[in-house]
């Protein structure tokens, strides 16, 4: 029987004072224990760096703030472990996370990247908005278990070999990370999702910044496209629910223009609540009608955002040719250590 590998888990941080503790600490509780934990600080201005320096984890400091890619490099390359888990500074691992992603990887040698949901409690709870969040995540996460076409890195596990490999992530890219380097993964290996591989994870606690998180990110949805809709992507919102949100907010015109209008709008507001059933189904048992009433409210205008973001993507991809994935992201020089 091969011993288990080694393993380094690669915490990408920037201003999450909030939450660290709790993620090292559930990273100190696995019944695996990793080799190492390296926290990355993509120049924070929090407490973020104290944080980690008390919990006695390996600190590597970024000069400037360049993002989750180029975080997420620097930690490979000062890491020895013959595996990278990938872990976010807002989500607090179960204790057998760790050891269930090495056998679900020893299990399938063709797997390059093993990854986990987000559990239907906040690590934080700060109220409804997050509430709707964390259960909206956990919800697309679930129903999506086992071989998928998309890679989240936010409790990820891969092999050295892989990353090697596929080279460094894109470090033009500060969202849709994930999506650029799934293609990679395709082109040579396996994906899986698993629930058996969990963490609580704080997700935003007020709308605007939700909103205003979703409308950057889709900004980017030109390029996501094409794997989050590939036959086994990672689409967290239905097409359906997304067009009749954009549709519900373009006929309110009509329901001042013309008698009886109102029912246009109306009927793509019944379409919308009625395109995902398995959230709708969780919203309610979370929370009864009113939670749910308010959290179609909010899973409304984050559907409306998106659709802005992917809009405003489009001008800004047609008129600045920087903006976007790199044509080919750099190369780093390989080391002893894998890059």
């Amino acid at each position: 029987m091969n011993p288990a590998p080694t393993v380094s888990v690669v915490i990408p941080v920037y201003n999450a004072a909030k939450t660290l503790r709790r993620c090292l600490d559930s990273v100190a509780a696995q019944t695996h224990p990793p080799l190492e934990v390296l926290v990355v600080d993509d120049g924070s201005t929090d407490g973020s760096r104290a944080v980690a320096a008390a919990a006695g984890v390996r600190v590597v400091v970024q000069p400037v703030n360049g993002g989750v890619s180029a975080a997420r490099n620097a930690g490979v390359a000062a890491s020895t472990g013959e595996v990278v888990f990938f872990l976010d500074s807002d989500v607090a691992l179960a204790s057998d996370a760790v050891a269930n992603a090495l056998a679900m990887l020893a299990a399938d040698p063709a797997c390059g990247c093993v990854y986990g949901v987000y559990a239907p409690q906040p690590l934080i709870d700060d109220g409804p908005v997050e509430r709707y969040r964390v259960l909206h995540l956990h919800a697309a996460l679930t129903r999506a278990v086992g071989p998928v076409d998309t890679a989240v890195f936010a409790l990820a596990a891969v092999p050295r070999t892989v990353l090697r490999d596929l080279g460094p992530f894109d470090e033009n890219l500060r969202s849709a990370e994930d999506d650029e380097y799934s293609e990679r993964l395709l082109t040579r290996y396996r994906i899986r999702l698993t629930d058996t591989v969990v963490g609580w994870h704080d997700e935003a606690d007020r709308l605007l910044p939700l909103l205003a998180e979703q409308y950057r990110r889709a900004q980017l949805l030109r390029w996501s496209l094409r794997n989050r809709y590939r036959r086994r992507g990672l689409a967290l919102n239905p097409t359906l629910g997304v067009l009749a949100a954009g549709l519900a907010v373009l006929t309110l015109p009509v329901a001042l223009l013309a008698p009886y209008g109102a029912a246009v709008p109306l009927l793509c507001l019944a379409v919308f609540a009625a395109a995902d059933p398995p959230l709708v189904a969780l919203l309610w048992r979370a929370g009864g009608w009113a939670f749910l009433a308010r959290a179609i409210g909010t899973h409304l205008l984050v559907n409306v955002a998106l659709i802005t973001g992917a809009a405003v993507g489009l001008v800004r991809a047609a008129v600045d040719p920087s903006f976007g994935p790199s044509s080919r992201p750099a190369a780093r020089p390989l080391d002893s250590k894998g890059w």
